[in-house]
């Protein structure tokens, strides 16, 4: 089994047409995942790499029933396409768009949640369910998915899509496969966050053990320990915490969109206090990931 995404999840791409859209499309294809059709208006009755394009949503889904879309369009038309997709019954957006204005981001959770869909990202490189399915970019090309991603009990969020890839790569190389693996998005706001996802974890039964990646900034890893300390979580979750230098360099600028640090919270260094308060193990090394894994899982 698998979260969100299976080997029947019919997925359409909302700017097909363009370059990046194009890529993900064929690797996707290449790795299994049945992408029906694309929405680039003006460019309806083309066809990229064989998946017919279409003007809009409605006129795609009447032809090709989806359940899934992978929006990869300007930032600032990434609003009106989540919320026609939303409005015409998918019900899963996985935004690879970065740079969406905020409010925009407000009002495209505000229309998933209106119609019961989720939503991934923005800035995400998408998720893979390993030998079932891929939507959007990660791992990158279909021989890199295959040699990094295997299937196997071990989920991963991360708020980095490359960083996803290398966990699972590292995982991998020590016989750990993946059940879902899902790049949350970079930016300050995304629709899924790690507290919001972690029930679709804990409901399948393939999972058996989490692995976060987490940077600084923002409070989602602080939101995921507080509801953990008080609700536990049936599967053990074990984290890695990058730019545990940024404590040294209070005041410093950093370029992520999603490094917003205030005081102690979203810091590091309180990153790792509040997970390991709420029992949540530690890596202080990358490599240490596999080993933490097994004894976590009490698989040594």
């Amino acid at each position: 089994m698998a979260i969100l995404i299976d080997r029947s999840t019919r997925i359409l791409v909302q700017g097909l047409t363009g370059r990046e859209a194009s890529f993900f499309a064929a690797e996707s294809l290449a790795y299994g995942a049945q992408i029906v059709a694309g929405v680039t208006p003006g460019k309806g009755g083309s066809q990229v790499h064989g998946i017919p394009v279409y003007d809009c949503v409605a006129a795609a889904r009447c032809d090709h029933p989806a359940e899934a879309t992978l929006i990869s369009v300007p930032a600032w038309a990434a609003q009106d396409a989540a919320q026609e997709a939303f409005a015409h019954g998918l019900k899963l957006a996985v935004i690879a768009t970065e740079r969406i204005p905020r409010r925009d981001v407000v009002t495209i959770v505000e229309s998933a949640a209106a119609h019961g869909g989720r939503v991934i990202g923005p800035n995400s490189l998408g998720l893979i369910a390993p030998g079932l399915s891929r939507i959007g970019a990660a791992g990158g090309t279909v021989d890199s998915v295959r040699r990094a991603y295997v299937p196997g009990p071990i989920g991963i969020m991360s708020r980095s899509g490359g960083m996803m890839t290398e966990i699972a790569d590292l995982l991998t190389r020590h016989h750990l496969g993946q059940s879902t693996c899902i790049s949350i998005g970079g930016d300050p706001i995304v629709g899924s966050t790690f507290v919001d996802l972690l029930p679709l974890y804990e409901a399948d039964p393939q999972t058996r053990a989490l692995v976060l990646f987490c940077e600084p900034g923002g409070s989602m890893e602080e939101q995921l320990a507080e509801h953990v300390g008080a609700h536990g979580s049936r599967l053990p979750i074990v984290a890695f915490v990058a730019g545990r230098f940024a404590d040294r360099m209070q005041g410093v600028r950093f370029g992520h969109a999603g490094a917003l640090v205030e005081g102690r919270r979203g810091s590091p260094a309180g990153k790792v206090d509040a997970l390991r308060d709420a029992g949540i193990v530690i890596a202080e090394k990358l490599s240490q990931l596999p080993r933490l894994v097994r004894e976590a899982m009490g698989t040594t």
